[in-house]
Order: C-alpha cells, then structure tokens, then sequence
C-alpha cells in the first residue's frame, strides 16, 4: 500500500516542480529581457549624444564662458554653477536626512507622530519637481528675500531630495544587524556612542549609495532651478550665495527652446548636454569610490 502509494505521488510531484521550473525559467528569462533592453536603449541614448556633441568638445570649449549671444564660446561658468549648486544642495540636505533617519529608525516609537511623518515622506517623495520649484520661489525667493540666487535653488534642490536621502539613509541604518547594537551596548557603550561609531560606520555604504543616486538626480533638474536660481546669462561664476548662477539643464532648456539661434547652437546644446553626462558620471564615480572604501575599511 505504502509503494502504491509513493507511485500515485511521486509523478505529481515531479509534474508540480518541473511547472514551477519552468515558470521560473520563464520570469528570469523575461527580466533578462527587460534588462537587455533597458541597456540598449541607454547605449542608443549615450551614443546619439556623444555622436553630436563629441566635435564641440575642446579645451576651450571648457574654459571660456559664452559669447555672441551663446553661439559661440564655453560653457565654463555653466560647469561651475551646476557644481556649486550641487555641492551646496548636498552640504544641506545630508546632515538632515541622515539625522531624521537617525531619530526615525532609532528612537522614534511606533504611533500616530510616526505615521504622520512617515506619510509626510512618501508625499513628498512623490511631488513633481516643478511644485517644489514654486514653493522655493514664493519662501526662499519672495518670503526670505533671497532673490534669484545659489542659495535659493541649493536649499529648494535640498527641500526636493530630502525625502530620498532620509528614505534610503533609514534603510540603511535598519539593515545593521541588531546584533552589533547589542554588543556595543554589552561593551558598556550609551547608546549615542554605539550609533556614532557602530551603527553609522556600518551603514555607512548604504547611505553614500543614496546620495549618490541623489546627487545624480539634482544635477540633472531643471524645473526647481528654473525659478529660483538659474539666468538666462551671467558673465562669469558667482561672487556670493546671492548671485544667480548658469546650471547645465537649464543652459540645455534655453538653448534647445528659448534662444534665438536655437539651429545654430545645435552642437553646443549636444556638447552641453553630453558635459552633464560625464559630470554626473564623474561625481557617481566618486561616490562609488567612497563607498568602496568605506566598505574595505568594515572589512578590516
């Protein structure tokens, strides 16, 4: 009775798994595909850019600011104002998010003032850039009396990512085994000083990779910036946080659609458009490199 009874299960069983090697086949096969694909279309996107703006590219080109209207010259104080805006967006919104993730993940106790927070950040993570663009010009332009300015866009550009940072910097800091904060503790260690030199050290990977992604994604806005600190054309790179910058989106906008020699200008938009390429690749790189380190130095 008992082999009978193995001889009735044991195809239905074989028939179950090979289904279920089979669909499994099937989805990993189908993300391949995806993921195939996604790279071909990003291979086609970087190489029509670099295509039709690797012939402007030059030392000059560089180095010079712009002349005649733009048809002509450098987009140098156009890097330098993207860097500056990036730099002092990300000097913000780091501690901050870093720290709300602290609290958040730490010592925040489960109830309503969590669930309100917690909604304030999915929210605001899901608003279009352009909505934090007028709120950065109705307070930190009209209400604060900043002005068109560096540090008007810097802190709307904070305002805009600080719901990624705080999000991927908590996830991070929850992902540390809970383990560790037992042993610092067992150690004698208070709390703060197990966070300050366990729990962030560990983590620290984790968020470095969310301000990589956030860097990448300041760089490229042009809405937020398009109403609180980018200029048609400034003569040269800012004096002071209150001088209004050139940004490289916003320089590749006004070339692309508000200038007056838009055919003319062609080649410098798709050299503009392929320095942002390569700045925000350059500042992943660094990130990625920093991030290498931190893990290496956890390794030892």
């Amino acid at each position: 009775m008992k082999q009978g009874s193995e001889r009735i299960h044991k195809p239905f069983y074989l028939t179950r798994k090979k289904r279920f090697n089979l669909k499994q086949g099937f989805f990993l096969s189908l993300i391949r595909t995806f993921g195939f694909a996604g790279a071909i279309i990003l291979s086609i996107i970087l190489f029509f850019v670099a295509y039709n703006g690797i012939s402007v590219l030059s030392w000059e080109f560089i180095t010079q600011s712009p002349t005649e209207g733009m048809t002509k010259g450098g987009i140098f104080p156009v890097i330098v104002g993207t860097i500056l805006l990036t730099f002092f967006c990300m000097a913000a919104v780091i501690p901050i998010g870093v720290t709300t993730a602290i609290f958040l993940s730490e010592y925040s106790k489960p109830g309503l003032l969590l669930n309100m927070v917690m909604m304030s950040i999915y929210t605001l993570s899901g608003v279009p850039s352009v909505v934090f663009g007028l709120f950065g010009l109705a307070v930190f332009v009209v209400a604060f009396q900043f002005g068109m300015s560096l540090l008007a866009g810097s802190l709307t550009l904070a305002i805009m990512v600080l719901p990624y940072i705080i999000s991927t910097s908590e996830e991070a800091i929850k992902a540390v085994p809970y383990s560790f904060r037992e042993a610092s503790l067992a150690c004698g260690a208070t709390k703060w000083q197990t966070i300050r030199k366990v729990v962030l050290p560990t983590a620290m990977p984790g968020i470095l990779t969310g301000v990589i992604l956030g860097t990448a994604k300041v760089s490229g806005e042009t809405a937020p910036i398009m109403f609180t600190a980018a200029a048609f054309f400034t003569p040269g790179v800012p004096k002071s946080l209150f001088e209004p910058i050139m940004a490289l989106p916003y320089h590749i906008y006004v070339l692309a659609t508000a200038g007056t020699h838009i055919e003319e200008t062609r080649p410098i938009q798709y050299g503009t458009a392929l320095t942002l390429i390569v700045l925000v690749l350059g500042m992943n790189l660094l990130g990625i490199i920093l991030r290498s380190r931190q893990r290496k130095k956890r390794a030892w």
